[in-house]
């Protein structure tokens, strides 16, 4: 996640093919849709330093990369999240987890460290300095992918781990991902003060963790038969007890109304599916990413196919839950309903692999693919249905990533609800990077980081 912080835009935190419509979409973020993907552009000179194809008016630059913090040898894989979103240094820090992967301890993989150790690690990238660091690493961490910040100022973050390779040993039983949850320094936000494993939260292969207004937490399956869970805490803000359930959709379907089932605890701890299976809960095809919105939970899958449930390689869809004491399931996003197939043969931009979701800052949903030429697309709930076929109309490509091979991933929003944080992972150019996008403020025509330099428009 590469160089270059817009200080201006920062201080001001913390203080069509694409169904292209050439309408403007309103909103702090407010846009003229891009026309296209960036078919054919991976070759661009620009592709290391400003690699997505955005609309006019907004500037991008990279914050951190591993020119900053290289903690791998291999390519390491980015999210995020920016904490301490109440407290003294709100907005300040984004924490990210590396989602590296290897097999056993010995046999290290992509997980091999520049220090000579192994395993999945935890960082901090402080937006007033620049500065990177690794707050906490393990050689027992595989895959670590989804992190949250909790309401009650910890973050948790987990591994995306379908069989575990490398067993916790404060857990060994776990034969799948675990979730963590890391409380940090009173003092120094960029430490950790402690790492405790949460095993009530299900043995899975982790992406997505989201939270409601009661303090349950929300995680998912990330597998092609994968569930969607719900853990309801004993006590507000205490996570070691509680019940896990899963959602199940009435009658064998996949929307429509639907429960919570609760599981077998010790079924749970060691492989959740298991028990999601045995409790009948629905399945869907690969859960990735969840996102609340209101009382609307948003999840990604990115390879449902809506018109037909038994078909595991579809182009995805973006799903909600709408929570309460009686659940509702609907899709709210496809291709062919509110948005187009991709065909890249023919140059078709089209929406394909939901995968990672934030909340924009007016309640839009904004949506990122796990797909060659990754898109951003943003799609608004309140927006009309104007053929009455159950979706809504507001389905929009915010940009597109240049950089072929490499996958948005980590989408976010901070204080300032005209920057947006985003990583590209698993880069072309070999340099993994967290960047921002911003909206440029009248008459700021160029930014500097925090080694003087100006970045470049788009």
């Amino acid at each position: 996640m590469k160089k270059s912080t817009l200080v201006l835009a920062l201080a001001a935190a913390f203080a069509a093919n694409a169904h292209a419509d050439s309408k403007i979409v309103n909103g702090p973020m407010a846009f003229d849709p891009i026309a296209a993907s960036a078919y054919g552009m991976q070759s661009d000179a620009d592709v290391a330093t400003t690699p997505w194809v955005i609309p006019e008016g907004f500037t991008q630059a990279i914050i951190s990369d591993e020119s900053d913090l290289n903690i791998y040898v291999a390519n390491d894989w980015y999210d995020m999240n920016t904490v301490n979103e109440s407290k003294m240094h709100a907005g300040r820090f984004l924490y990210r987890t590396h989602e590296v992967r290897g097999g056993a301890i010995g046999d290290d993989g992509n997980s091999l460290r520049v220090d000579g150790g192994s395993g999945g690690a935890v960082s901090v990238v402080d937006l007033k300095t620049g500065e990177a660091k690794e707050i906490v690493g393990r050689a027992d961490w595989e895959a670590l992918d989804g992190i949250v910040w909790t309401p009650w100022h910890t973050i948790l973050f987990a591994e995306e781990a379908g069989t575990a390779a490398r067993p916790d040993p404060d857990h060994p039983a776990a034969t799948a991902g675990l979730l963590y949850e890391l409380k940090l320094d009173r003092k120094d936000p960029t430490k950790a003060d402690s790492v405790t494993v949460r095993p009530l939260l299900g043995a899975l292969a982790h992406e997505g963790i989201e939270m409601d207004a009661e303090g349950n937490v929300y995680v998912i399956d990330e597998d092609r038969h994968g569930a969607i869970y719900k853990f309801v805490p004993e006590n507000y803000g205490d996570l070691s007890s509680g019940q896990l359930y899963a959602l199940k959709v009435e009658n064998g379907a996949k929307t429509g109304a639907a429960e919570w089932v609760a599981l077998d605890m010790n079924q749970a701890q060691i492989k959740a599916n298991v028990a999601a299976v045995a409790a009948g809960a629905t399945e869907y095809c690969r859960p990735e990413d969840l996102e609340r919105i209101g009382e609307t939970l948003y999840v990604a899958l990115t390879c449902e196919d809506v018109d037909n449930a038994a078909n595991i390689s579809g182009p995805g869809a973006v799903m909600a839950v709408e929570l309460g004491d009686y659940p509702e399931v609907t899709y709210v996003a496809s291709a062919g309903k509110n948005a187009p197939f991709e065909n890249q043969a023919t140059g078709i931009t089209g929406f394909k692999g939901a995968d990672n979701l934030a909340d924009g800052p007016d309640g839009k949903l904004w949506i990122v693919e796990d797909n060659a030429f990754s898109d951003i697309w943003v799609f608004d709930p309140r927006s009309e249905d104007a053929n009455g076929d159950g979706y809504r109309d507001g389905m929009h490509l915010f940009a597109s990533l240049k950089d072929q091979p490499a996958e948005g991933t980590g989408i976010y929003f901070g204080k300032d609800p005209q920057t947006l944080f985003v990583n590209v992972q698993h880069s072309g150019t070999g340099n993994d990077k967290t960047m921002v996008i911003t909206k440029d403020r009248k008459g700021e025509k160029h930014h500097k980081d925090h080694n003087g330099r100006k970045d470049r428009k788009d």
